[in-house]
């Protein structure tokens, strides 16, 4: 089983190109966000330690916890996103480890898993290759403002958080560059699929 892992900047279209493996090869997908969401749910390992960080007050009516408050208080303090990151990073990796084990068990030919900070937190520990998928910031910006409704000023500050081009280039084994057609995006990742013989 071939383990790729999947970053680049906000906008880039990972998604697109997620989407696009999982319909076509015997793959499975995982995406750290959503990995994220399920290791903080009650009872699972982030939530207690989550909840001692912030205070019960992060907790809504349903005894869940509130994102929206979190998120907007990372936001603001950048100390506090480190200590979240501290404790929900590990978990997810942890999760990401296990499910590599379950998948190579179930014969799976490829296992991607896709992560913002798949550089920083060291994935290339886990994964035979790290992908860098590429657009130019004018697509991006344009893609966000139109599918997502965000401000020229937050992507800005968006941009601004994530690694640079050349960073993801030197820690990436193999760039796409998604800021054209999509058709010309399949044919490159075609194309790298073949050199592993996964058809």
């Amino acid at each position: 089983m071939k383990v790729i892992g999947i970053t680049g900047g906000v906008g880039a279209g990972k998604s697109e190109i997620l989407n696009f493996i999982a319909a076509n090869w015997n793959a499975t997908v995982v995406e750290a966000d959503e990995v994220g969401y399920l290791v903080m749910r009650p009872g699972k390992a982030c939530f207690a330690p989550i909840v001692e960080l912030f205070g019960p007050a992060i907790l809504q009516e349903d005894g869940t916890l509130n994102r929206e408050e979190i998120s907007r208080q990372v936001f603001e303090d950048k100390e506090l996103l480190e200590k979240l990151n501290q404790i929900v990073h590990p978990a997810v990796k942890e999760y990401v480890k296990k499910a590599i084990q379950r998948e190579q068990e179930n014969d799976t030919d490829v296992f991607v898993v896709e992560a913002a900070l798949l550089i920083e937190d060291k994935y290339d520990e886990i994964c035979d290759e790290l992908w860098y998928i590429y657009a130019d910031e004018e697509t991006r910006t344009e893609r966000l403002m139109r599918n997502r409704g965000y401000s020229e000023e937050k992507i800005k500050g968006i941009f601004e958080n994530q690694l640079s081009e050349d960073e993801f280039s030197e820690h990436c084994d193999f760039e796409i560059d998604n800021s054209g057609d999509f058709e010309e995006t399949k044919e490159q990742i075609m194309r790298r699929m073949q050199m592993y013989e996964i058809m």
